[in-house]
């Protein structure tokens, strides 16, 4: 959440940033390059006002003008070129090397020819000697109708581009820093818009396992997010005290149910000797349903018991606990017929004490009621990354897949009209859960069922 937020918020500022500064910088460019050919345009000029007087006077024109072209060069970087009317140079700034200063015809140059006719030039052209763009104006010397001569003033480009591209670099660390900013602030906010966001998953996460205390922090803003989270713990409050009622009620009628139940029972044992023959076998049948609404009562408080107590697992000795529980039902699995194998790795699991062996007795229960004489029940475990699953298998009937999904479902049994009240499943679910844990049921290698009850690795 909070990442996708921030690219949100960057991949705005850098659109907007693109949209700024790409045309700012083009603008800057052309305003560079602008300023340049106006600076050059007006130096040109100042140079052939200024050399109008000096070419009057032919014996004292050569080393003047000479002397300006060359101060015009120390002070300002461009190359100055004076020619006469015939095009031949009067002055170089910058000659080519074993050339002499006067006496070249520049007549070639296309710049100054259009100047001896009288036009101002300006334009761009590439030096090969300086290997560089050059910028050249070239202005006709004249007074009062009579062509003197021309100058021309050429600048190369190049500091007019380290001024562009010390202009774009401005704009990218404009831009650079821009965008720090924005990430700064952008983490702020995403954090603050996503923090109460993450709160509510975390609790909603909470509350789907079981933990109905849970209560999310109300944030200060916006609105609707203060409206989300008092919504949802309004709404976790009122689901806790709703379960918190059936479960109670669940517990107190199992347990007012006891009390009497057990005093029916003594009273029809009592009539025992009363009853004639012809109604025993009906007296019989209500001691048989006494006994089976008692096994539901039993059912219904140990289901209340297990929803109701925290969890607080800790590290359990597997080997140890599963060879308590194997010992404690070989002589009950005796009497069917039926073994106990245990192969169980050295290694601990995190559960609360009692719960484990609570499980342990359900599943062991279960698989003794189908498996058939003479096959085995296997208890065994493996580790599975940061879990560890304990495997009770037997060689009964088994489970279709349907039926397998729904055997955990309380008050569901597999046959109809059978002896259990299909809450064992259901228990033993709530006690995995309640630990950090989960139970699936798989078919066994021998056809039967195979229970797998997944807890943390302690």
């Amino acid at each position: 959440m909070t990442r996708r937020l921030l690219l949100s918020y960057l991949s705005i500022t850098v659109l907007v940033l693109l949209m700024l500064e790409i045309p700012l910088g083009f603008e800057l460019a052309g305003s560079e390059r602008r300023h340049l050919e106006n600076d050059v345009q007006h130096d040109a000029f100042a140079l052939a006002l200024r050399s109008e007087e000096l070419l009057e006077q032919p014996e004292q024109s050569m080393a003047a003008l000479q002397e300006l072209s060359d101060q015009y060069q120390a002070e300002q970087g461009g190359r100055v070129v004076f020619v006469d009317s015939d095009g031949q140079v009067l002055s170089d700034s910058d000659p080519p090397a074993n050339r002499e200063t006067s006496g070249r015809d520049f007549t070639s140059r296309p710049e100054i020819a259009r100047a001896l006719d009288g036009r101002e030039t300006t334009g761009e052209r590439y030096s090969r000697t300086l290997d560089t763009d050059l910028l050249y104006v070239a202005v006709p010397i004249a007074t009062g109708g009579e062509l003197h001569g021309a100058v021309r003033v050429t600048y190369p480009l190049s500091f007019v581009n380290e001024r562009i591209r010390r202009n774009w670099l401005v704009l990218a660390g404009v831009g650079g820093v821009v965008l720090a900013v924005v990430f700064l602030v952008s983490v702020v906010l995403a954090r603050s818009l996503a923090k109460p966001i993450e709160d509510l998953e975390r609790g909603a996460i909470a509350l789907g396992r079981g933990d109905l205390g849970t209560r999310v922090r109300v944030p200060e803003g916006p609105h609707e997010m203060e409206a989300l989270a008092r919504s949802f713990n309004t709404t976790a409050a009122r689901l806790e005290q709703l379960v918190s009622a059936q479960r109670s009620f669940v517990a107190d009628a199992s347990h007012q149910l006891r009390t009497p139940l057990a005093a029916l029972r003594l009273r029809l044992e009592n009539l025992d000797d009363q009853v004639s023959r012809e109604g025993r076998d009906d007296l019989e049948g209500a001691l048989d349903e006494v006994s089976r609404l008692s096994v539901l009562v039993d059912g219904l408080l140990e289901l209340a018991r297990a929803e109701r107590h925290g969890s607080s697992p800790r590290s359990i000795d597997l080997r140890s606990l599963v060879t308590e529980r194997r010992d404690a039902w070989s002589a009950f699995a005796a009497e069917h017929g039926v073994t106990i194998d245990v192969s169980v790795d050295g290694g601990s699991v995190l559960a609360t004490p009692g719960r484990l062996e609570q499980v342990l007795d359900n599943l062991l229960n279960n698989a003794l009621e189908v498996a058939p004489s003479g096959s085995s029940i296997d208890v065994r475990s493996e580790r599975a990354g940061s879990t560890v699953d304990v495997h009770v298998a037997d060689a009964g009937p088994g489970m279709t897949d349907d039926e397998r999904a729904r055997a955990f479902d309380r008050f569901w049994s597999a046959e109809e009209g059978g002896s259990g009240f299909g809450l064992g499943l259901a228990i033993v679910r709530q006690l995995v859960v309640a630990d950090g844990g989960d139970v699936r049921l798989l078919r066994s290698s021998a056809g039967g069922l195979d229970a797998v009850v997944s807890l943390p690795a302690g």
